[in-house]
């Protein structure tokens, strides 16, 4: 397990707020040296700290979007590999696996349900 420290913090603090923001950028911003900054960024990367970066728009865009929780069924022993394509899928925002009926449930938000679902 990857233990955050408070120069972690600090980046992972000003990366919330503006979350393009440059190595060197964050590295002028809080006081460290550019490969401090980039090592740091990596680490968090690798440790799956960070596990996107994404964008968030305004609530125009938001209320065109549509939200959906699916309940997934895998037949035979192939939710591995149903899990990592569905991992690589930007419309997913959350995936969990769970035991019973259902083996995968999924949050997703797009703006085609139809046009997502093709792709699965």
């Amino acid at each position: 397990m990857f233990n955050i420290d408070e120069t972690d913090r600090k980046i992972l603090n000003h990366l919330k707020v503006d979350g393009r923001a440059s190595i060197t950028t964050l590295a002028g911003a809080l006081g460290l040296a550019r490969g401090t900054v980039q090592s740091r960024l990596t680490q968090l990367i690798e440790s799956r700290t960070i596990k996107r970066f994404t964008t968030e728009l305004n609530s125009i865009e938001t209320d065109e979007m549509v939200r959906a929780v699916m309940m997934i069924e895998v037949r035979g022993n192939t939710a591995n590999s149903v899990q990592k394509a569905l991992q690589r899928m930007p419309e997913i925002n959350s995936l969990h696996r769970t035991c019973g009926v259902w083996d995968i449930v999924i949050q997703l938000e797009t703006t085609s349900l139809y046009l997502s679902l093709i792709h699965i």
